[in-house]
């Protein structure tokens, strides 16, 4: 059941699929599809929060892989807040900033922040390319 039905899903009662849940939000108003990627956002910033205290700061925070690649909203709503670890997002480069690499962050802020997709699919193929041929694993 935490696997299947909590999350996303147990949030807004729809799906765990964030496209759909901003979908839904956007078009439709949802409140409890809302609810669900503004609980998502906040963990993710409170995350952020606490590596930053544990680490002492850090040069730059990484968006990658679905959400953090494809989604300029949610990437919004997750560095709301964060000026105070002097990150400053730049609305106009982050809205250009789908599926492709680049800073999203302002010039000169402090924290930077980046897209970098990934792809998962070549990392997979590799590894196991590695495997086969009785490689050690570089990681």
């Amino acid at each position: 059941m935490l696997n299947k039905q909590s999350g996303l899903l147990g949030i807004s009662g729809l799906t765990h699929d964030m496209r759909v849940l901003q979908d839904e939000a956007t078009k439709h108003g949802d409140r409890r599809a809302n609810l669900a990627i503004d609980i998502f956002c906040y963990r993710i910033r409170k995350y952020i929060g606490a590596f930053l205290a544990a680490m002492g700061g850090a040069d730059a925070i990484v968006f990658t892989g679905g959400i953090g690649e494809n989604s300029a909203a949610v990437r919004a709503n997750i560095c709301e807040g964060l000026e105070w670890a002097g990150l400053s997002l730049d609305a106009e480069k982050n809205g250009k900033t789908v599926g492709v690499e680049g800073a999203i962050s302002r010039d000169g802020s402090r924290l930077a922040a980046y897209v970098i997709p990934t792809d998962e699919e070549l990392l997979i193929a590799r590894d196991t390319a590695r495997c086969i041929q009785g490689e050690a694993n570089p990681q």
